[in-house]
């Protein structure tokens, strides 16, 4: 049997969740997780922790949003030597942005370990400010493949004390061409490591460098297909135009009233222009592309934390690693050309316990992708209708009041009380107008008509079954035919405007005999095929 085929059959039984509390966690790990908010571990953290406090390689096969952060942050933190100041782990991700954020979530966990230090290292990023970084005793680094290498042949990273590597998201590393630079960090490592691979799919790359770099005891951790998805995200679609794209997100925006949205375009142009039509609306909306500077990705994406941005709009290739609490609502402005793109983008909300929804815009035979998706994830995307702009008005009405209301139960009004009554006495206006009026300069204006539903399947049986005919229904196309008929003089009908001759004219004169009479008509003869059947033989052989 090959290292592979071990690998993938050194599989653990399946564990049952646990709590944090019951857990061998740090103690100091355990504060920190209970202020984050956490009390049960995912599947995946309740199985590699400790596999992974053990000391044991693992495979980790886990979709995006099960928790895999945590499940190697936790093990890492416990195992590294304080009071050695030099490097010990490394941690290598797909992106500045999930290099970032791993290191952030890592810090949050190791918050009350103030000895260990956890650095990210990424490209975009001035070199010499990490090598001044990398000499105040770093114990963890958390980097892009390139940049890890790069400060590994400046020898601004010693790998002498490294005891445990994690590639994480690896099919996304391979995915971006990175196999030649991860082999390289592997090949560097001690003798005696530990090694950690989680991916969300296992193509032969992964499988090839698992069976060259993993030991023969590693263990295999697959998540269960119910793992797979996310359960708590309501998924819908919506028919609609192409023109009509940009206007059905903003209703949906402003009907949804999502405090923290993703729109996910197919192309770096399309994100710019989307971003700049809902600035010119009013959103706080901003962009994220290849295109962007470091700096610029930075502002952006810190803009998105703090609540400044309410509304991210990105390409899948910006957007890998972005895990952002809070996200309402994903929107797929276009739909995604590869499966494992929309299973990423949607498991950006409906996370931690929390629901989401994903709203898919669909264009014309676009519609067959949406079956597709159901069927390879085994889920169900609903059908919608575009909010009417009588929803649209309610809805966020509804929102205005309900504020408000919250600031009667909660505020002290009694100064605003004596302005109303004062002005009230003053003005030939009641109460209700008042309010009403507020109300009416606190929404806005609105959407001046509703968006056309679109129906591809209906759209084309309409389209099949008409012609080239007046304005194509089938029925005025045998009107017309009738009417053509009717202006030749083949009518039957008597005395109509376009009849030019009787009845009698219309009888062709060689029918009609010197009388004037209509001529009997001889038997018809039989058919040549007639003549050859069974039943006129018989009759002419008797004849």
């Amino acid at each position: 049997m090959s290292n592979e085929e071990k690998i993938l059959t050194n599989e653990t039984p399946e564990v049952e969740t646990i709590t944090y509390e019951d857990s061998m966690v740090d103690e100091r790990i355990k504060r920190a997780v209970k202020e984050l908010g956490f009390e049960a571990m995912t599947p995946i953290q309740s199985q590699a922790i400790p596999v992974m406090i053990e000391g044991k390689d693992i495979l980790g096969q886990a979709q995006t949003g099960t928790g895999k952060t945590a499940a190697f942050s936790i093990p890492l933190l416990m195992t590294v030597d304080p009071e050695n100041p030099n490097l010990q782990a490394i941690v290598l991700c797909p992106t500045r942005e999930l290099a970032i954020q791993a290191a952030e979530e890592m810090r949050k966990y190791a918050k009350y370990m103030s000895s260990i230090r956890v650095l990210p290292v990424y490209g975009g990023q001035d070199i010499m400010k990490q090598i001044r970084s990398l000499k105040g005793n770093v114990q963890i680094v958390v980097g892009t493949p390139g940049r890890v290498m790069d400060h590994m042949r400046r020898h601004t990273m010693k790998m002498n004390d490294v005891k445990t590597i994690v590639l994480d998201e690896a099919d996304e590393m391979l995915d971006m061409g990175f196999r030649e630079d991860i082999e390289t960090v592997l090949d560097s490592m001690p003798e005696e490591h530990q090694t950690a691979l989680f991916s969300a799919t296992m193509p032969k790359p992964i499988l090839e460098i698992t069976s060259k770099y993993l030991k023969e005891d590693a263990v295999s951790l697959k998540m269960p297909a119910k793992e797979l998805t996310i359960p708590l995200v309501k998924q819908y679609y919506y028919e609609v135009a192409k023109k009509n794209k940009e206007e059905v997100v903003a209703r949906l925006l402003d009907y949804y009233n999502p405090k923290r949205s993703l729109i996910f375009c197919n192309t770096k142009r399309m994100v710019d222009e989307l971003t700049e039509n809902l600035v010119g609306r009013g959103y706080f909306a901003a962009g994220l592309h290849g295109d962007l500077s470091q700096v610029q990705r930075d502002h952006v994406m810190q803009g998105f934390r703090n609540g400044s941005v309410e509304i991210l709009i990105a390409t899948d290739v910006a957007a890998r690693g972005i895990d952002v609490s809070g996200v309402e609502a994903v929107f797929n402005y276009d739909i995604p050309q590869d499966t494992e793109y929309y299973v990423h983008r949607i498991g950006r909300t409906g996370r931690a316990g929390k629901k989401g929804r994903s709203f898919t815009l669909v264009v014309g035979r676009e519609i067959y992708k949406i079956r597709d998706l159901e069927r390879i994830c085994k889920t169900k995307i609903k059908p919608r209708t575009v909010p009417t702009v009588a929803d649209i008005k309610a809805s966020k009405s509804e929102k205005i009041l309900s504020d408000v209301l919250e600031l009667v139960q909660s505020e002290d009004l009694s100064e605003m009380q004596r302005i109303i009554e004062a002005k009230l006495d003053d003005e030939d206006c009641t109460a209700l107008e008042l309010a009403a009026a507020f109300l009416k300069q606190k929404m806005g204006d609105e959407p001046l008509e509703d968006i056309p539903t679109e129906d591809y399947f209906a759209d084309r049986k309409k389209r099949k079954s008409s012609k080239n005919w007046g304005d194509g229904d089938r029925g005025d196309r045998k009107s017309r035919k009738g009417h053509d008929r009717d202006r030749k003089g083949f009518s039957d009908r008597k005395g109509h405007k376009g009849d030019k001759k009787s009845d009698k004219d219309k009888v062709r004169a060689k029918d009609l005999d010197k009388n004037g009479n209509l001529k009997k008509k001889k038997p018809k003869k039989d058919s040549w095929w007639e003549s050859f059947t069974p039943e006129k033989k018989k009759k002419k052989k008797h004849e």
